[in-house]
């Protein structure tokens, strides 16, 4: 199970790599998305997948001595699914926003600064 998870892991990171080498600034964010929770799999994968058995200390005993999942990396994990959420979600607005000025989101043309024409709310 931990090697196809991996794997899995593997497999998005190299598609989140890619959609972040193309132009468009619609596919670069998904690649940001694809990467943040390729990162996450690797990170659940770290505290070791243990099925039924919850890292809980009985009360007669000072110690695990069985093997248990590490709750750390799954409390880091939500943390960076609501961080990333986030940030997508503003990204998407800053993108959405970029597209009503410059009709496009090709990055190349977003690269110079000279044909963007703001208009003021009063104009509109």
């Amino acid at each position: 199970m931990l090697i196809f998870i991996t794997i899995l892991s593997g497999v998005i990171f190299a598609v989140g790599i890619y959609m972040i080498l193309r132009r468009s600034i619609v596919r670069l964010i998904l690649g940001f998305a694809l990467i943040s929770n390729a990162v996450n799999l690797l990170l659940f994968i770290s505290g070791k997948l243990v099925k039924g058995r919850p890292p809980i200390i009985p009360e007669n005993l000072n110690s695990l001595s069985e093997i248990h999942s590490d709750p750390i990396p799954q409390a880091l994990i939500l943390t960076a699914i609501v961080i990333g959420f986030g940030l997508i979600a503003f990204s998407t607005i800053l993108i959405k926003r970029a597209y009503i000025i410059n009709k496009t989101e090709d990055l190349d043309d977003l690269n110079t600064t000279d044909k963007i024409i703001v208009k003021s709310s009063k104009e509109k």
